[in-house]
């Protein structure tokens, strides 16, 4: 996201008073609950119900503190009754603009409690980011770390109705310790709503506004992660009382990967795993998988994954993982050569690269075993809700070779905060299916399973050729040299476009990009090879682990260094 982008979207909004803020499609006034239904599939709930039969277990976990579903549940009941004094009620907007720990997630619970939305922040947003999402979601409170506290504050201080602002640490302890620990008498439902914000790689924040029944079955695994979905919410409650996850998310919680991974952990009856470290450190989160004995540890793509084969390479025989079984990655691209260096150190482990994004909730997997030929892990199994579109809106037959817009039917959101022109653009209705279609290409092989080439807009047209990027990233990452890379097309006065590469060396590596450029050429075709390549000391993603396209533009136009001319 540029200057230019966010100030655009600043001229468009314009503060609205409180009252307004509960009005509107948004999705900020509160459902109406519907009539008494067979099941109620409200997260609050569901999670109370899972308290009810593990509350001596421990819930979350962190360096400092250590939480039982007793502890999480009496919390967040406080928390949710600090939410009601400040006006908080169906359907606002609790902001979260926290770093992890135990209060991310109690925040969360609270304010499903009281029917409330809770919003995912971003930590590392500038003050004109942040005017920019908390005028877009207009939240009645924000819970906030200390030290951004000046921006959050600096960042509605134009608004007709600024938010409370809670900060975490003694403001936030206080205020819990003065209120009651029982749970709100508040009517609930499976059609309250919950928010998550995706940026994706470029252009503005969107809110994508799901229903818990939907968020429930379509991202957090049905109850039941892995195995076949819940059919009631006492057959939950029975897998809950069984349950024994110790499960690590390493991202922020601002990424839905890793706040979908903690809600479906708990509402399994595991334990969260929390690493509240500021800053991503590999070593430190090893140590933590080793002393917590994690299960799962989930993660985001090779910015994640990189570094944490590094130091297993380093150090091969520093740390017990042998409870680890277990390495999730959602949200990113997972190259194969990191995917083949993590399970030479975790032989026994499966590593599995999952596929869904912010519309449509998990769609697909790929798990690897060690040992596994490079042909076997290419391809994503997908559910029955997932298909590759053509152009007529179809589903296109295995085996058909057609290149189509990947897409879910099913439990997906009802579209875009406050946004009809996107939700119309990205969930349509085709031939009596309602679809959630983000944008991703794929296509679909002859046994059902999925290739995915990468998102469609992304994609470079080079002399009427395709090249999806995230193929010609892949071999990039295969080069013994190479530490990270990102592929983006540029300006060409003969082919419309070319192709170009951002790439970060491996510490110590002088990297020749003759060589990269002889290790692309060996297995992708001509017009696939990055003319324009530039390496730099640190390749900048985003917290989610997704490339900054808008910085790796930057660098490319700012290097006059082309390979080669077609």
């Amino acid at each position: 996201m540029t200057p230019a982008t966010i100030g655009e979207g600043l001229r468009t909004y314009r503060p609205a008073s409180l009252a307004s803020w509960r009005s509107g499609i948004s999705g900020r006034s509160p459902p109406p609950l519907p009539s008494p239904a067979v099941h109620n599939w409200n997260l609050g709930v569901l999670l109370e119900s899972v308290v009810d039969v593990v509350s001596e277990r421990e819930a979350i976990v962190t360096p400092e503190r250590r939480l039982s579903y007793r502890d999480l549940d009496e919390r967040s009941n406080r928390l949710a009754h600090v939410l009601e004094t400040l006006g908080v009620g169906p359907g606002d907007h609790v902001a979260l603009v926290l770093r992890n720990g135990n209060e991310y997630l109690e925040a969360m619970i609270a304010a499903f409690k009281v029917r409330a939305v809770p919003v995912n922040v971003n930590t590392r947003y500038t003050t004109d980011e942040l005017a920019y999402l908390l005028g877009d979601s207009r939240p009645v409170v924000v819970v906030v770390e200390p030290d951004l506290r000046r921006q959050v504050e600096a960042a509605v201080s134009g608004h007709d109705a600024s938010p409370t602002v809670i900060e975490r640490g003694e403001d936030y302890e206080d205020r819990l310790a003065r209120a009651a620990d029982h749970r709100p008498t508040v009517e609930r439902s499976g059609d309250d709503r919950y928010v998550i914000y995706t940026g994706g790689t470029t252009g503005l924040p969107k809110g994508v506004l799901w229903r818990h029944e939907d968020l429930l079955f379509g991202a957090l695994g049905g109850g039941n992660p892995g195995g076949d979905p819940v059919q009631s919410p006492d057959e939950l409650v029975s897998i809950a009382k069984g349950g024994h996850t110790r499960c690590l998310p390493a991202s922020p919680f601002t990424h839905g990967t890793a706040h979908w991974t903690a809600l479906s952990t708990l509402l399994r009856g595991g334990t969260v795993i929390v690493d509240t470290g500021e800053h991503f450190d590999a070593e430190r989160l090893w140590s933590l998988a080793e002393s917590e004995r994690a299960g799962i540890l989930v993660i985001v793509g090779d910015a994640f994954a990189r570094p944490l084969a590094d130091a297993l390479a380093a150090e091969p025989d520093r740390w017990d993982l042998t409870e680890l079984v277990v390495v999730l990655s959602g949200g990113a691209v997972l190259s194969p050569t990191v995917r083949t260096e993590l399970l030479e150190h975790l032989p026994w482990a499966v590593v599995v690269d999952g596929y869904g994004t912010s519309e449509t909730g998990g769609q697909g997997q790929m798990p690897v075993f060690a040992g596994q030929v490079a042909e076997q892990a290419t391809r994503f199994h997908v559910d029955e809700d997932t298909a590759v579109l053509d152009d007529a809106g179809r589903p296109a037959p295995p085996g058909s070779g057609l290149v189509g817009r990947l897409a879910r039917k099913g439990h997906i959101p009802l579209g875009y905060l406050g946004d009809r022109d996107a939700t119309g653009t990205t969930f349509v209705t085709l031939h009596g299916h309602r679809w959630a279609v983000p944008g991703d290409l794929a296509r679909v092989e002859a046994d059902g399973s999925i290739t995915l080439l990468g998102r469609g807009s992304q994609s470079i047209n080079s002399g009427g050729e395709k090249v999806f990027p995230d193929e010609v990233e892949k071999v990039l990452k295969g080069h013994p040299g190479v530490f990270d890379a990102v592929v983006i097309g540029v300006p060409h006065p003969r082919f419309g476009e070319q192709v170009a590469a951002v790439i970060q060396a491996r510490d110590g590596v002088d990297l020749a990009l003759t060589s990269v450029e002889a290790h692309v050429r060996s297995h992708l075709a001509d017009f696939k090879v990055p003319r324009r390549m530039v390496v730099v000391d640190e390749l900048v993603r985003r917290p989610t682990g997704k490339p900054d396209l808008s910085w790796a533009r930057d660098r490319i136009n700012a290097s006059t260094d082309e390979v080669d001319h077609r």
